[in-house]
């Protein structure tokens, strides 16, 4: 059986498609769900949390350093990995999806 298999295999990817064997199928549809049902902003540290919370909030680079005791760039880098974490581009996506959620008033 497993030489069947990996001969339809060779032929779909011969093809120009994928393999997917149903194990890995069943991981990636384990993982898709267990994504759907955590919020983006889960995936946050409690300190990028906290970043994030006070950008949504209005507040810029500079005063959040200053209220957590953080260099300016240290709270860039928190923000931009905040983004990149919850795949946003800018401020007001991240603004938008915190007042959205609840997070911010």
């Amino acid at each position: 059986m497993a030489i069947a298999v990996l001969i339809n295999a060779i032929h779909k990817v011969a093809r120009g498609g994928k393999y997917v064997s149903a194990a890995l199928a069943e991981k990636l549809a384990f993982y898709l769900e267990k994504d759907n049902e955590t919020a983006l902003h889960e995936t946050l540290s409690d300190r990028e949390y906290q970043v994030m919370c006070l950008i949504a909030s209005g507040k810029t680079v500079k005063e959040i350093g200053e209220e957590l005791a953080l260099s300016v760039k240290t709270v860039s880098t928190y923000r931009a990995r905040i983004l990149e974490k919850m795949q946003m581009k800018n401020n007001a996506a991240l603004t938008f999806y915190a007042v959205k959620q609840g997070l911010v008033g």
